[in-house]
């Protein structure tokens, strides 16, 4: 598209694909991320691997979306693989953030947000497995949910890690993104609820058991008295940490996914990317499963309040050509354990709402932007 000043897109289609005549979708235009398949369109997952890859079939949420009337316009640029903060490619060029020029826009549904963000599509189908809907809808200032893991089918979807990986919706506003949402999970969008909620105001990130310290920011005081305004109660919160370290089953994951092209075709990856899928190679089986039994540990969790605020950065957004791997933790502190505690997150902009189920945040975030 000659009509792509950020970059957003890897595959524009001078002919949408489109389905239904009629629907919830009818009218609006749709971009999906370059990691989930499109029948007949192009489907290069961010990588040089898969640069002539064209799917026979359409992912789940693609069907859905064209059957709700809904018309596919292209394909959303992302990192290799949809495995970085960022919305850096070598192959296919660095995602431009519409909302703060020389700014990172996050990764990795990169493609999506600055197209949202910038006017050159109304909703876009993205996935998140550490930060990638909720960064990029932050850094861009638009709206994306994290959904509740497991809900929303992921087939026809690259895998990266199956048991944190989900997909969703991103818009400008909460209420397309509950639109998209009912449309991707059949059912129906919540009405909007804060009044006599509990919200948990969370300064830190949850401990992750991998050593390092986590992240902590006051910026969701902002917020507080809003929230009150609307009918909720804020409370101090804090989330119990990881009783050991997650990356081993992160790793893990990912090397399984990428076991028929690494290594045996390593060189065609990235220098990131063989640096990650390397040390994936090397995690013990036993820092696996004792990932795997913190993990469901953490999974069997029952808050004490309905849901949570927070940011979702709580550091100074890094320029576009930044480091991946040194930013990528900071970045995404209060993100990540989101998808290990298997709950939903939605970004409204830097705001994150999150709790167990996607009707909650929903709600919450429905009330919130109709204040």
């Amino acid at each position: 598209m000659s009509g792509d000043p950020y970059n957003a897109g890897i595959t524009w289609l001078d002919e949408p694909l489109v389905g239904a005549a009629d629907g919830p979708l009818a009218g609006r235009t749709v971009l999906v991320k370059d990691l989930i398949d499109t029948a007949g369109v192009r489907t290069t997952y961010g990588s040089r691997i898969y640069a002539d890859h064209v799917p026979d079939a359409h992912a789940v949420v693609v069907q859905r979306v064209l059957d709700a009337g809904g018309a596919v316009v292209g394909k959303a640029n992302l990192p290799e693989f949809a495995w970085s903060v960022l919305g850096a490619n070598p192959w296919y060029g660095t995602v431009r953030n519409p909302a703060h020029p020389g700014k990172t826009t996050g990764g990795s549904s990169s493609g999506n947000a600055a197209a949202i963000a910038g006017g050159l599509a109304d909703l876009g189908l993205g996935s998140d497995t550490g930060c990638s809907i909720r960064l990029p809808s932050a850094a861009c200032e638009t709206v994306g949910l994290k959904s509740q893991w497991g809900l929303i089918p992921l087939d026809g979807i690259f895998p990266l890690v199956p048991s944190l990986d989900t997909v969703g919706p991103m818009g400008r506003t909460v209420s397309d993104v509950a639109l998209l949402w009912s449309v991707m999970s059949g059912r129906p969008a919540p009405e909007p609820r804060l009044h006599g909620f509990t919200v948990g105001l969370l300064r830190k990130a949850p401990y992750l058991g991998d050593g390092r310290g986590t992240e902590a920011s006051d910026a969701a005081e902002q917020w507080v008295a809003e929230l009150e305004r609307l009918g909720a109660k804020v409370v101090e919160a804090e989330i119990p940490g990881a009783e050991a370290d997650m990356w081993p089953l992160f790793l893990s994951e990912a090397a399984h996914s990428h076991r028929e092209t690494f290594p045996a075709r390593g060189d065609e990856y990235t220098h990131v990317m063989q640096v990650k899928l390397e040390a994936a190679h090397r995690v013990a089986p036993s820092e696996v499963e004792r990932a795997y039994e913190a993990m469901r540990t953490w999974r069997s969790y029952l808050p004490e309040v309905d849901l949570y605020v927070s940011p979702c950065f709580a550091v100074e957004l890094p320029p576009e050509d930044a480091d991946e791997l040194e930013v990528r933790l900071p970045l995404s502190s209060f993100l990540r354990w989101v998808n290990l505690i298997g709950w939903a997150g939605l970004a409204i902009g830097n705001l994150q709402l999150i709790a167990p189920t996607d009707e909650v945040v929903l709600a919450a975030g429905l009330a919130w932007e109709q204040r």
